[in-house]
C-alpha cells in the first residue's frame, strides 16, 4: 500500500521539473537540446581564434558570410581577406550557444586584425611562359613600345592594345602599325565608307597602277616591318596591389636576358673551347649539355651541338632594307665526261670573284641576322665561274680471280727460285692445278699464250689504263681481242714457267705500273 504523502510528493516534483524546463526554454533559447546520437553543438574558430558556439555547421558558415558582407560594405573596391574558418562539432546533452549577432561581430573583429588588401583592377600579361601583372593598358603600351624603340629609334611604328578576336573569352592582344597606318585606321573609323561610283573608280585606279622599275636611289632604306618574337596574351583581372609591377620594374624584367636553348652547326676549324666561349659557356658546360665524352671528343663540320644563348624574355623580329656592296663568286660549272670514272676530275677554268651593288631585305631577331633576300643588284665586275670536268662512269670493281691462300705478297721478297724476281709485281695465290681462273673485272683480252717466266699467261685490259695479268696457267681458255665479263672463266691455274709449285700469279697494273692487288680486290 502506497502512502498518500508519497503520491503528493511525486506530483509536486514532476510539476516543478516541468515548470523549470518550460521557464528555461523561454528564458534561455540558446541552450541545445538533450543528446540525439549526433553532433549538436559546434565550436567556431576563425584564423585560429575561437569566435563562438552554434547549433549547426550551416549556421557557422552563414555567420561567416554575413561578416564578409558587412566588411565588404566598408569599401567600394573588392577586398582580399585572409580567412581560415574552422568548425569543430561534438555531442552534448545540455549546453549554451551564442547568438548569431555576437558571432558575426566576433568574426569581424578577428578579420580586422588581419591584413585586408584592396583588389585592384589590372591586367595579366603572358609572354611565352613568363607572366606578370600591370596596372593599366597605357602601361602595357608604354612597355611594348619601349621594347620596339630599341630597333625603331625614329618611332615609325606604334603598338596598340586591341581585342583578341581569336579567343572566345574576353581577352586582349596587340597590333603593330606604322604611324601612317594608325592615322588611316583612326580616319576610317570616323568616316563613312565610300559608296557607288566613287568606290568603284577608287578600286579601278588601284588595280591599274603601272609597275615602275626602280633605280637604287628609289628604294627607301631602313626599317620595313617589325613585330615581337613571342606570343603576347593580355587579360583583365583583380589582384592585390603588391602583385602589380610598376612600369620601370616590368621594363627591366622583360628586357633582361634569360638563358634559352639553341643549336650550333659545327664549321671547319671549330673547337669545343671556341664554341663554348662564343656562347658564354665553359667547355665543361658545353660537354655536359651535349653528353660528350670529354675535351678530347671529336667534332666534325656539320655536327649540330646544343648551346644556351642569353636572350631577353621578349625578342623583336624586324626587317631592314639595306644597301651594300660585296664581292661574290659565281656558281661552279661542272662538265660531265662519260669516259672518265667518277673518281677523276680536273679544273679546266679557274674562277675569279666579281663585285656587285645590292639592295636586300635583311631579317633580324634582335641583333642577329636570320636571313636575307636580294631585291635588286647591279654587277660592276662579273664573276668568272670555275669549270670542273668530272667523270660520270662508275669505276670497276675487282673480284678475286681464285680463292685461296696468298703464298707470296706484293713487293720485295727473297727469290724463291733461281731466276725469279726479288721485287714481286703481284701476289701468288696457292691453288691446285686446274682451278678455274675468273676475270677480275670486265674488259678485252690483249694477250693469251706462252710468255717466258709467266708460262702460260692472260692479259685483260679494263680501260682507263688498268690491266690485269694471270700467270703460270695450265690452260688458256680465251683468245686475243675477246671481250670478257667480270667472273668469266678465262683459264685454268697451273705450274708453268718460272714457278715453284701450283699457284696463280695475279697482277693489277695502272698505266703500266704494278700496284698491290690487295688494295683493289673486294672482300
Amino acid at each position: 500500500m502506497i502512502h498518500p504523502n508519497r503520491k503528493k510528493t511525486e506530483f509536486w516534483f514532476l510539476t516543478v521539473c516541468t515548470f523549470v524546463l518550460f521557464v528555461g526554454l523561454l528564458l534561455f533559447p540558446n541552450f541545445v537540446p538533450f543528446g540525439t546520437g549526433m553532433d549538436n553543438m559546434f565550436t567556431v574558430s576563425l584564423n585560429g581564434e575561437e569566435v563562438g558556439v552554434v547549433g549547426s555547421e550551416e549556421e557557422a558558415r552563414e555567420c561567416f558570410r554575413q561578416a564578409r558582407r558587412e566588411i565588404a560594405k566598408t569599401s567600394e573596391d573588392p577586398l582580399f581577406i585572409d580567412a581560415d574558418l574552422e568548425i569543430t562539432g561534438e555531442e552534448v546533452y545540455w549546453g549554451q550557444t551564442d547568438s548569431d549577432r555576437d558571432i558575426v561581430d566576433q568574426m569581424k573583429a578577428v578579420l580586422s586584425k588581419h591584413e585586408l588588401l584592396t583588389l585592384q583592377h589590372c591586367y595579366t600579361v603572358k609572354i611565352g611562359e613568363y607572366v606578370f601583372n600591370m596596372a593599366s593598358v597605357d602601361d602595357i603600351k608604354a612597355l611594348l613600345n619601349h621594347v620596339l624603340e630599341q630597333y625603331d629609334p625614329e618611332k615609325d611604328y606604334i603598338v596598340s592594345i586591341v581585342t583578341d578576336t581569336d579567343r572566345e573569352v574576353n581577352a586582349l592582344t596587340y597590333e603593330v602599325l606604322t604611324t601612317s597606318e594608325q592615322e588611316k585606321k583612326e580616319e576610317k573609323q570616323n568616316q563613312l565608307p565610300s559608296a557607288g561610283i566613287e568606290q568603284a573608280f577608287s578600286r579601278l585606279f588601284e588595280d591599274v597602277k603601272p609597275a615602275v622599275g626602280k633605280d637604287f636611289e628609289d628604294y627607301v632604306l631602313g626599317l620595313q616591318k617589325i613585330d615581337f618574337g613571342e606570343k603576347i596574351e593580355i587579360s583583365e583581372t583583380y589582384l592585390p596591389s603588391n602583385l602589380i609591377a610598376s612600369l620601370e620594374d616590368a621594363e627591366a624584367d622583360v628586357t633582361g636576358d634569360v638563358a634559352k636553348d639553341a643549336t650550333y652547326e659545327v664549321a671547319s676549324g671549330d673547337t669545343l673551347s671556341g664554341i663554348a666561349s662564343r656562347y658564354g659557356l665553359t667547355t665543361q658546360e658545353l660537354i655536359s649539355i651535349n653528353g660528350l665524352s670529354g675535351e678530347s671528343a671529336v667534332i666534325r663540320p656539320g655536327d649540330v651541338l646544343s648551346v644556351t644563348v642569353a636572350e631577353p624574355k621578349l625578342t623583336v623580329l624586324y626587317t631592314n632594307q639595306e644597301y651594300y656592296e660585296e664581292d661574290y663568286s659565281a656558281d661552279t660549272i661542272y662538265k660531265e665526261n662519260s669516259d672518265w670514272y667518277t673518281s677523276k676530275s680536273e679544273v679546266i677554268q679557274k674562277g675569279s670573284l666579281g663585285h656587285r651593288r645590292v639592295i636586300a631585305l635583311v631579317n633580324y631577331r634582335d641583333d642577329t641576322v636570320q636571313s636575307r633576300e636580294i631585291v635588286k643588284q647591279e654587277t660592276t665586275v662579273d664573276a668568272v665561274p670555275e669549270i670542273i670536268e668530272i667523270g660520270t662512269k662508275n669505276p670497276p670493281t675487282y673480284i678475286w680471280p681464285v680463292y685461296g691462300r696468298v703464298s707470296s705478297g706484293f713487293g720485295g721478297r727473297k727469290s724463291p727460285k733461281a731466276g725469279a724476281s726479288t721485287n714481286h709485281k703481284g701476289i701468288d695465290i696457292a691453288v691446285a692445278t686446274g682451278t678455274s681462273v675468273m676475270a677480275t673485272s670486265g674488259g678485252k683480252v690483249t694477250a693469251a699464250g706462252w710468255q717466258s717466266g709467266y708460262g702460260y699467261v692472260v692479259y685483260v685490259d679494263h680501260g682507263n689504263g688498268v690491266t690485269s695479268r694471270y700467270g703460270h696457267l695450265s690452260k688458256v681458255l680465251v683468245k686475243v681481242g675477246q671481250s670478257v665479263s667480270q667472273g668469266d672463266v678465262i683459264a685454268r691455274s697451273g705450274n708453268t714457267g718460272n714457278s715453284t709449285g701450283p699457284h696463280l700469279h695475279f697482277e693489277i697494273r695502272v698505266n703500266g705500273t704494278a700496284v698491290n692487288p690487295l688494295n683493289y680486290l673486294n672482300g
